[in-house]
């Protein structure tokens, strides 16, 4: 779109830093072009008035394994991409890494192919993969199919270092039972997000893992060695090493708000703790089951099981974690908002592009309301003038 400059106004706004009351964020072009105090809000513009609440960049996650109706395991492809990243992104995720649950080589293989060819097409919304398994512990497989879990092997290294050179993110969880220091320095050497998850591994061995290069945990304190007062385990090494940050789920069930509340105030520096919705098909549908490895996932209360109970994946929307974050925790908005923006984008080295609002940068960004939940949507090139409610997606103005 063409033409003056669009001002909006009546929101506060954050940057992927810092909130910033009675300010204007410009878009010209499809970029951002300022964001300066609502005062000095150019003449020329063309005023958009919002009723409170905060304009903030799209959302960064780093765990989705499915929505729309679609889980990426099922059918790694663009087409499944293209599905997965609609739905998410009418709830206000603007950058996604797909990830494959454990599974068989071949099926690892299509799901890099179907990255980098979902990335070579121009597919908005992509920032890279992540790999959730197959290198696991099954002491600790929460919804994983025991039976696909194994060691890295020569080929499955070679494999991820491949990967790594033709992606522009690639997170690995994995455990320190099923891989070894060596692995891990060479997959930190290439740039790999090396993240440690689905492992009953003591403290010791999980900080040889740390030295190495790990620098993520998957989901903290679910399927992991807990802290105990003789016994650390990973969550104990999550929260003493400030060269780690973890991805946690706060939907309120996976991790008791008082627990997550807990790790926010212990966790060292300059490591940090940043959201995941561990989205499944059902997201942004009104799906009741889906199949994981063909067992039958069912969505009740806020669930997802299995038919013995094990949690599977999670039906949490962004948003909603960020109420609970500033509703149950007390935490200030802007760190929330970091949480699910600006600190999952620098964990994948996004952050030049990612996360932030910023001039320059594209103009994705989206409007919550006062009690924080999903307004307008804007993606810069996308639509034709701006969404009404989060069912679309609407362009930026400029």
């Amino acid at each position: 779109m063409s033409g003056a400059p669009a001002a909006y106004l009546g929101a506060d706004v954050f940057d992927g830093e810092r909130l910033l009351e009675d300010h204007a964020l410009v878009v010209e072009g499809g970029r951002i072009g300022a964001i300066l105090p609502a005062a000095e809000c150019p003449a020329q513009a063309r005023r958009v008035t919002l009723e409170g609440g905060v304009l903030a960049p799209l959302f960064v996650d780093l765990q989705v394994n499915g929505g729309g109706g679609v889980m990426f395991n099922d059918d790694p492809s663009p087409a499944t991409l293209r599905k997965i990243v609609r739905a998410h992104a009418r709830l206000g995720t603007g950058a996604l890494l797909p990830t494959l649950i454990t599974d068989t080589p071949e099926r690892t293989r299509a799901a890099i192919e179907a990255v980098a060819a979902a990335i070579d097409e121009g597919l908005a919304g992509i920032a890279g993969l992540h790999l959730e398994g197959p290198h696991l512990s099954v002491a600790r497989k929460g919804a994983h199919d025991p039976a696909l879990i194994r060691p890295m092997e020569a080929a499955d290294l070679e494999m991820l270092l491949s990967a790594a050179r033709r992606l522009p993110a690639l997170m690995v969880t994995l455990a320190p039972e099923s891989t070894t220091p060596a692995q891990v320095r060479a997959l930190a050497a290439a740039g790999v997000v090396v993240s440690l998850g689905h492992s009953d591994a003591d403290h010791d061995a999980c900080l040889a893992h740390v030295r190495a290069g790990a620098r993520c945990a998957t989901h903290l304190f679910n399927a992991m060695s807990q802290l105990t007062n003789r016994a650390p385990g990973l969550v104990g090494a999550v929260l003493e090493s400030g060269a780690v940050s973890a991805g946690i789920i706060a939907d309120g069930i996976h991790v008791h708000p008082a627990t997550l509340g807990t790790a926010l105030r212990a966790k060292r520096g300059p490591g940090t703790l940043f959201l995941v919705t561990d989205a499944m098909a059902v997201a942004g549908t009104g799906l009741d089951r889906f199949s994981l490895n063909g067992r039958e996932v069912r969505r009740r209360d806020g669930r997802l099981t299995l038919a013995d109970g094990t949690l599977a994946g999670a039906d949490l929307e962004m948003s909603a974690a960020l109420r609970l974050l500033t509703g149950r925790l007390d935490l200030p908005l802007a760190e929330a908002l970091a949480m699910a923006t600006s600190r999952p984008a620098r964990i994948i080295g996004a952050e030049g592009r990612l996360g932030r609002l910023a001039p320059g940068m594209a103009a994705d960004f989206l409007h919550l309301d006062a009690g924080l939940r999903l307004g307008r949507v804007w993606r810069a090139g996308d639509g034709g003038g701006g969404a009404a409610d989060p069912a679309h997606i609407g362009a930026a103005d400029g």
